[in-house]
């Protein structure tokens, strides 16, 4: 077997993060006609580099299978995230002065969840997505959308005489990349002289501290802290000037990155307060990385002891949401329909399908009442508020929230 190398610096990877054993791609999500057919599981094994301490996976599944035409997941499905992108939106145009001469790019721009904000103020959008279906819900919005993934060779592509991005924009991508020295330099070419970057990504920090172990998944190439990802930056003469702690996704960065400038602007002291919090978490040294494993275990052991101890005392439990973090959880912790008969999701792309491994029926939320269970586990923990008073119904009948992450808990 090939040996194994780190897509960031290069170094050998040998130090484990957590194995999850053998798992589906976690968006992979069957249509009935599917169910007795093969499907394919790979290692769930998150490694850690000893030489700059980036989290990875190995790439079994390519990008094109993973992020294709039939891809499930929609941004704009998500009230609270339209909210947190529309924020964003007039936050950048005031930062940075953005008008009709500006020009705003996003990569990974699925339905235009987030171009819409910026074009409604009449700035020159154009989104990057490499799955066609999304692109089409975008275009149908009025986004001119690129169908591609993005690289050095795509960037100069798309990068006509005077079109730099003057804002690029990577909100959740970045960990979804396989090659990322080839996608951070597609960054350089598309960003225009003076431009600025903004990455969003889950925090690895966050991860760690929070038992955040179900949102490693095979689409999540790479897990990252401050540390890990000036340093891929730095590499391609790109500088982190700023960066936010944010709630999204149970913990994330926004990095603000601008061509490297030895007499520009001053790193700002967010960045060194940040930088100071990591090292003293450890995340410099290898020794941090290795009680991860029994954390987790810990948590299935908790989670499988409730569920059984629940259904033996003949209580009914359903699952809401099927995002990607919670085909992680049930696959690892082998819970199928014997525990949860069904789940549910908002999204019409995922209604009436099967989730991936563990074949739970995905239906609309009206199933909930329909069935009144004695308690909802809530799969997309980092958005349970929502979805709390989305279905507060369920307290007419007694009902109750179950969360799994970071401890399982069970909720008013």
């Amino acid at each position: 077997m090939a040996k194994r190398t780190c897509r960031s610096c290069g170094a050998g990877l040998e130090e484990t993060f957590v194995d999850l054993g053998m798992s589906p791609v976690s968006n992979a999500f069957l249509t009935a006609d599917r169910l007795q057919s093969m499907e394919p599981f790979y290692p769930l094994h998150a490694y850690v580099c000893g030489g700059c301490f980036l989290v990875q996976l190995e790439e079994f599944e390519s990008r094109e299978n993973i992020f294709n035409d039939h891809y499930a997941y929609l941004s704009s499905y998500t009230s609270g995230w339209l909210r947190h992108c529309e924020a964003y939106a007039r936050l950048m145009i005031e930062r940075f002065r953005l008008g009709p001469a500006s020009h705003v790019v996003e990569v990974a721009s699925n339905d235009g969840y987030l171009l819409q904000y910026f074009s409604s103020a009449g700035i020159p959008v154009l989104g990057i997505e490499p799955t066609a279906n999304t692109a089409r819900i975008a275009e149908s919005k009025g986004i001119p959308t690129v169908v591609k993934f993005l690289g050095a060779a795509t960037a100069r592509q798309i990068r006509g005489p005077g079109r730099g991005a003057d804002l690029l924009v990577g909100n959740n991508v970045l960990a979804h990349v396989p090659d990322l020295n080839d996608f951070i330099e597609g960054l350089r070419i598309l960003l225009a002289p003076g431009g600025v970057i903004t990455m969003e990504f889950p925090h690895l920090l966050r991860l760690l501290k929070l038992n955040q172990f179900d949102t490693i998944y095979h689409e999540h190439f790479s897990y990252f802290s401050l540390l890990t990802a000036r340093s891929a930056f730095a590499r391609h003469g790109l500088a982190v000037f700023d960066v936010e702690e944010l709630e999204t996704h149970g913990g994330s960065l926004r990095l603000y990155v601008r061509q490297a400038d030895p007499g520009g602007e001053p790193v700002s002291s967010a960045v060194e307060a940040l930088a100071a919090e990591e090292y003293e978490a450890g995340l410099d040294r290898i020794e941090t990385y290795r009680d991860f494993q029994a954390t987790v275990e810990a948590t299935k052991r908790d989670l499988l002891e409730f569920l059984i101890r629940e259904k033996r005392n003949g209580r009914t439990i359903v699952g809401y949401g099927a995002p990607a973090k919670g085909n992680t959880l049930l696959n690892y912790c082998g819970i199928g329909t014997d525990f949860l008969p069904f789940t549910v999701d908002f999204s019409p792309e995922k209604q009436g399908k099967f989730l991936p491994g563990t074949h739970i029926p995905v239906l609309a939320p009206e199933a909930i009442r329909e069935t009144r269970p004695d308690f909802v586990l809530i799969l997309p923990w980092n958005i349970k508020e929502e979805i709390m008073e989305q279905m507060s119904q369920i307290r007419e009948w007694g009902g109750r929230f179950v969360v799994p992450i970071p401890q399982v808990a069970v909720l008013p």
